[in-house]
């Protein structure tokens, strides 16, 4: 019977072991991969050669309306830090140092569950004026696959109304993938009850 009983025990403790080394483990997984904050990206972040380039198409009732791609390189502009767009070139320190407004487009730091009023007032090429006004929350942060590969991202959706001085008025949703390790956005979908406009990153190169 003493015997017996030993093995019971015995058999028992081992389970136990397990279940707490495949807890700690998880444990360990969840606490690598779902960072408690991230912050905004400093300018030493940034290394002269990285390059990112986005696929863009606008479809409205399933037909495609406008596609291309949009690019973003990290150069030397005047002796500091500069992104080129394929066009122009903007100071990387000039976009880093603006002053985040009470309703920012980006709220900093990002974790999941974080939540923020969205408003931007804009001009399109036209001379259309308008303002965009929506609700934004950082829904989950997880494993994301694009043309580029797969990154940890955060999902954030925006949700709220668009107005333009035509007299348009309709609701606007628009969800951004954003990637710690790439310091910027993967993917982003839009609507805006019209047509649907899909921007996704096809490639990124990392600095020389």
């Amino acid at each position: 019977m003493a015997i017996t009983k030993l093995k019971i025990n015995q058999k028992t403790t081992t389970m136990t072991n397990k279940v707490i080394l495949q807890l700690t483990a998880l444990l360990l997984l969840l606490s690598g991969c779902s960072p408690s904050t991230t912050n905004k990206p400093s300018l030493n972040d940034y290394k002269i050669g990285e390059k990112w380039v986005w696929n863009w198409k606008r479809t409205v009732e399933g037909e495609v309306r406008a596609e291309g791609k949009d690019i973003q390189e990290v150069v030397d502009y005047h002796g500091e830090l500069g992104f080129w767009n394929g066009n122009d070139t903007v100071r990387i320190s000039t976009t880093l140092d603006q002053k985040q407004s009470s309703t920012p487009f980006r709220s900093w730091p990002l974790y999941v569950g974080k939540k923020w009023k969205y408003e931007s007032e804009w001009e399109n090429n036209e001379g259309t004026k308008g303002k965009t006004s929506q609700d934004a929350e950082v829904v989950s942060f997880g494993e994301v696959t694009v043309a580029a590969g797969k990154f940890m991202a955060y999902k954030i959706e925006y949700k709220g109304m668009v107005t333009n001085s035509r007299g348009y008025k309709g609701k606007m949703s628009d969800t951004w993938w954003y990637a710690p390790e790439l310091k910027t956005y993967i993917k982003h979908v839009n609507n805006d009850g019209y047509g649907v406009y899909k921007n996704e990153l096809i490639s990124y190169s990392k600095a020389q």
